[in-house]
């Protein structure tokens, strides 16, 4: 944002230049953190800071969490990884969760991360290297648990661990985690949990000793069988709900803290009269005289089409429908009911009163697609237990 040169020096003007505010709030983060840490039971946490944190600043996120003692996070590209390392410097462990695409071993060997090596044809890449240096490279190894998406699937996992019980196959390398994901966690009384957990057990117990991980932030919930010695949470860390039952362990609703608030500010007021057509395709239709009031956010800022006439907003704890259609860069709120809200006042779209699980079950979809969804045009800002900047 360009400052006006007649402004003094040193001063930037509180006023909103983009689609509005997102409010990351550390020490939430903080408290989610170490309400995890209680649930584990002694099992490790790590962080998952994939997709820049769930789009709310992987580095902010991770520095607060080591902190906190956290030293194993996880990301899903080599890029992510390589920032990070940059961000965090040498002592954490980073793991790519996508493993490496071919030809990008010497790149994680130099940034010193940690590739989940999900396929034979990964591990056999990542033993040369280890070969080429001379030296033990740490080995995470994946498994395939009924997910059908990332891992070695059974038969080669069988064969691997055969070899030697798993030594030669791994000649070079030190086993230092063997992981698997939960396809249906959210879920917990569905069957898939059991089986995934036997199957995982079974093929991880034919390799050698090492660290076991199973547990992503539903997981964590499931029971100490599921933990294992790393539970891997996520959407906890950023206040979702990890899954219906999760009150059981902690004895609350939602036992996490909410860390993300997301504001915007009221551009224009209107009054219409009865019959006025209402945003893009006229799929309303003022019923009667309304007070309408447009806010400069859209589905180009992650707030979903699928929200026309269904969504809200919150204003000194008036509910304000979403009515007509979500645009690009705007949507049109019902204000006929806050008659002393005026142009610049901030409305709430995410925050005590509109919870992330809230405004996902408005949108039809899941708390992680609102949060990775959120865009660029908002004034993010970082605040510590006081509310200042850090």
């Amino acid at each position: 944002m360009a400052i006006p040169s007649d402004m003094p020096q040193g001063e930037t003007p509180d006023v909103v230049t983009g689609a509005g505010r997102l409010t990351v709030d550390l020490s939430a983060l903080r408290r989610n953190y170490r309400r995890l840490v209680q649930a584990a039971h002694g099992a490790a946490v790590a962080g998952i800071v994939k997709a820049d944190a769930y789009g709310l600043g992987a580095v902010p996120v991770a520095q607060t969490l080591v902190r906190e003692g956290c030293t194993s996070f996880f990301v899903a590209q080599l890029g992510e990884a390589i920032a990070l390392r940059e961000a965090l410097g040498g002592s954490a462990e980073i793991l790519v969760l996508n493993g490496l695409q071919p030809g990008a071993e010497e790149l994680a060997y130099r940034a010193g991360v940690t590739p989940v090596l999900n396929a034979l044809h990964q591990i056999a890449a990542w033993r040369r290297l280890a070969h080429r240096h001379g030296q033990r490279l740490p080995a995470v190894i994946q498994l395939d648990s009924g997910m059908s998406r990332l891992g070695l699937p059974p038969e080669d996992a069988a064969w691997l661990a055969a070899q030697s019980d798993g030594l030669d196959g791994l000649d070079g390398l030190e086993l230092t985690l063997v992981m698997s994901h939960l396809a249906c966690a959210d879920m917990p009384d569905h069957p898939a949990n059991d089986a995934q957990l036997n199957t995982f057990r079974e093929i991880a117990g034919r390799f050698p000793p090492a660290r076991r991980s199973l547990a992503n932030s539903g997981g964590l919930f499931l029971g100490p069988d599921y933990r294992f010695d790393l539970v891997r949470p996520g959407i906890a860390l950023y206040g979702g709900a990890p899954h219906p039952g999760a009150e059981v362990a902690i004895g609350v609703g939602n036992p996490m803290e909410a860390v993300v608030t997301v504001e915007a500010p009221v551009t224009q007021l209107r009054t219409v009269p009865a019959g006025a057509g209402i945003g893009y395709g006229f799929t309303r239709r003022a019923e009667r005289p309304m007070r309408l009031a447009t806010i400069p956010v859209g589905y180009a800022d992650g707030w979903h089409r699928s929200q026309s006439n269904c969504g809200a907003a919150l204003w000194q704890g008036r509910r304000l429908d979403f009515i007509g259609r979500v645009s690009m860069d705007s949507i049109i709120l019902d204000a006929t009911h806050a008659p002393d809200l005026q142009p610049g006042d901030m409305v709430e779209l995410i925050g005590p009163g509109r919870s992330l699980d809230a405004v996902a079950q408005d949108a039809g979809t899941i708390s992680y697609e609102i949060l990775t969804s959120l865009g660029s045009r908002f004034q993010r800002r970082f605040v510590d237990p006081q509310g200042a900047r850090p």
